[in-house]
């Protein structure tokens, strides 16, 4: 059984020029998600920080013991939404199975990350992917697509336009960046290298 999911894991290449590929994220075993969520957590309670501490410079209240004590509260803060936002993502994970499943389509001119509803598991995405081969003569792309329309969000990002990539093979993970968007592609061990080698000759302003 390994074996067969491995296989179906795999980047194939389909009829209409796209790579495509499918990936369950295992949700409790690979960090990455969370830690996007602190990140983004932490960088917002950052700037709240800030504006404090500008703020009351601006007003002639500024002190090594308010720059303290303002820095205590937020710490404190941080602490309080880091919790809470563990046991969210506990919650979110149980309530998809423990796995975020994704399907990436991929060409010389972008990259799609397309979350799959919870519901959706890696077999029906083959199934429908199947379908489109097997219309693949007449009427690519509307055979099979009921179970691929029904995505939650969708992420898409030009190649040209990409400034950064940000190879992360322990989690399986490529960050692909451009300068306002931010696209996280999963890719199998057996496949890493051709992906992000396929990147980095697509993506001709991204720096290493």
């Amino acid at each position: 059984m390994q074996k067969e999911d491995s296989i179906n894991n795999r980047v194939k290449l389909y009829p209409d020029g796209k790579y495509r590929w499918i990936y369950e994220v295992p949700m409790l075993k690979n960090p990455s998600i969370i830690i996007d969520v602190f990140k983004v957590v932490g960088i917002s309670l950052g700037i709240v920080w800030l504006f404090m501490v500008l703020l009351s410079v601006y007003d002639g209240d500024f002190s090594l013991e308010s720059l303290w004590s303002t820095s205590m509260v937020f710490l404190g803060l941080m602490l309080v939404f880091a919790v809470i936002v563990f046991l969210a993502y506990v919650i979110l994970a149980w309530h998809y199975g423990w796995k975020y499943v994704v399907l990436f389509t991929m060409d010389k001119s972008e990259i799609v990350h397309q979350q799959m509803p919870y519901q959706v598991k890696k077999a029906q995405v083959l199934g429908a992917l199947a379908a489109m081969i097997g219309g693949a003569a007449g009427n690519l792309g509307m055979v099979g697509t009921g179970v691929l329309a029904a995505s939650h969000t969708t992420s898409t990002s030009t190649l040209v336009r990409v400034n950064r990539l940000i190879p992360v093979r322990r989690m399986n993970l490529i960050k692909v960046n451009q300068k306002l968007h931010k696209n996280r592609i999963y890719v199998p061990d057996e496949d890493f290298n051709f992906v992000y080698d396929f990147l980095c000759q697509q993506c001709v302003n991204a720096k290493d």
